[in-house]
Order: C-alpha cells, then structure tokens, then sequence
C-alpha cells in the first residue's frame, strides 16, 4: 500500500510567497478607474509568482500532491468585476501547468463554504457554478483537467435533509457537464456524514473525498469501517487513486477546528483501518502548519514498525 502526502497552498518557510494576496470590492472601488484593473493585475501576478515558487519547492521535496488557493485571482466572480484573468496572463498559466505535467502533480482547489447546490434560493446556485466555472477555468489555464479536481462539500441542511439532497441533485443539473466531471464531493464536519455524502456520490457517479476528522467530528453513529471500501471505489471511473483528508482537532474545546500539527494517535485508527484494505492512497493534509505539518505526520508513519519511506513525500506500508 502506498501512501502520498501533500498540503494546503502555501509553503510555510518560503518568505513572502503567499498565493492569496486579495483586494476588496470596498477597496477596489475606492481606487481611481484607470487603476482598479492594474491592482487586479498586480495581485494576480504576484499569486501566479508565487504558486510557481511553491511548486518548485514542491519538486525539490518530491511533493507530487498539492491544492492550489482559491483566492488566486482577486474578485474573480464578482459580478460588478468578473474580468478577463487568462488572457494577460496567459504565459504564466501555461508555465504553472507544464511545472504539473512535467513532473506529475496532482492538484486541486476547493471552494469555500458558500460554494453549495442544496440552497433553495436560485441566486445562491448561480453564485455557485460562477464559483465552480471560475476553479475550472483556472484549471483550463493550466491545461491541468487531467490530473486536477474541484473539491466541495453538499451543503446545508435546512431543516430538512432528505428534501434538500432532493435539492442537491436537482440544482447539480446546473453545473455544465464537462465541470461536474472535475467534481468530488467531502462529508462535512455539521451536517452530511459519511454515509449521506457517499450515497450521494454514488448516485451522481461523483468521487468522494474523505475527511477524517469531520467523520470523526459528525459520525452519528456511522461505522466507517463498512463504508471505507465504497468510498475508495468511487475513484474507479476516474483512474485516479482515493484522495483523504486528514487533520486533527484543535482541542476538546476546538474539536472541529484544525491544529497546527497532526496527531498520530488520532489519525492511527484511520490508518489501521486503510491497511485492511491495502490498497493506494492520497492524504492531503489540512493543517495550520501546512507542509511542515505534512513532513511531521510523514517522518511518524515512517517511523511505525513495518513501514518504509520510499520517497520524501511518501511512503509504502
């Protein structure tokens, strides 16, 4: 069983190489007119920049798993902005995905929390295949549809979960094919556990991305044990091996809130669990420390009695 370890964005240790730089509408729209699209530009540029400093870090440590930032591109999706950001920047996108290609990444974005289809207000659906269109067509730029997903959770509740997975499936119908088909689905840490998201997944012919420490956050009695098999064939269709999450809670007060590091008790049983299975697998690591998280929880895996480090991002069990 191999196992590969990557992170969230930004590459802690590396100065000044966030990828998220932003600008408020607010803002923005306080600048004179002839200087709101060289703001835009400059962010943009400055994020472009920096993502190429972070994936040759990547390169350097062997990190073939990465999720880019959503906040690559400031206002993207507004509606009183929305601008053209592939076209000025159309060498800088090409030279990020041939950095991908050329050393076989794979990489990811995930939307925000709003990013959702159960709403039952029609704006709220928009908003979200805008959102969706806008990671997709980062990905486009990037000639990274091969090997790059749009991760998202259901969405919430309303009251009623069963009318709203109803309201799920309904406005997914929205979303333009050829997205969906970059698509995969989370459990969430409040509302859909393991169980609801799987099936959803299942009926929608979707992935399904693990979380781990919101299964262990929202279980509602689920034994993970009997669904772990099925989630990990969702991946089928796609060619591409399971992707996981893992993280650890803040504190017994801060349960759903991540730590800087990950624990290894905490996240063992998973990995136990997994073993049975044998087969290969992705963690993304969801930590506030980022990458020196990921080496951390990757150098105590190695160290456990029958596992071997194989590379400086992975390991075999």
């Amino acid at each position: 069983m191999k196992i590969r370890f990557g992170y969230v964005a930004n590459a802690i240790g590396l100065w000044d190489a966030s990828p998220s730089k932003t600008l408020t509408f607010s803002h923005y729209s306080k600048l004179p007119k002839e200087e709101r699209m060289e703001k835009l530009k400059s962010i943009t540029a400055q994020n472009l920049h920096h993502t190429k400093r972070i994936l040759y870090y990547n390169i350097a440590h062997e990190i073939e798993l990465y999720r880019f930032s959503s906040s690559l591109v400031p206002l993207a999706t507004h509606p009183e902005v929305m601008w053209d950001f592939y076209t000025p920047f159309k060498n800088e996108w090409e030279e990020l995905g041939e950095i991908v290609q050329r050393f076989k990444m794979r990489v990811s974005f995930h939307p925000n929390q709003f990013t959702l289809f159960t709403s039952p207000r029609v704006e709220v659906t928009m908003n979200a295949v805008k959102d969706m269109e806008y990671h997709f067509r980062m990905l486009k730029a990037m000639n990274a549809l091969k090997m790059g997903l749009i991760n998202i959770h259901i969405g919430g509740a309303y009251g009623d979960k069963n009318k709203s997975l109803n309201k799920f499936h309904q406005n997914l119908k929205q979303l333009p094919k050829e997205i969906k088909n970059h698509m995969t689905l989370e459990n969430d840490d409040k509302t859909y556990n393991v169980q609801e998201t799987l099936i959803t997944c299942e009926k929608e012919n979707i992935p399904m991305v693990l979380d781990y420490h919101h299964h262990m956050a929202n279980n509602e009695g689920v034994n993970l044990h009997l669904y772990l098999q099925r989630i990990f064939n969702t991946w089928d269709s796609f060619n591409m091996v399971p992707k996981v999450h893992i993280s650890s809670p803040k504190s017994n007060e801060s349960y759903r809130s991540h730590a800087d590091f990950v624990s290894l008790d905490f996240v063992l049983p998973f990995l136990k669990m997994a073993k049975e299975l044998n087969q290969d697998f992705d963690i993304m690591v969801e930590a506030k420390q980022k990458n020196l998280a990921m080496q951390r929880l990757l150098e105590e895996v190695a160290a456990i009695r029958g596992v071997k480090r194989i590379t400086s991002s992975s390991v075999e069990w």
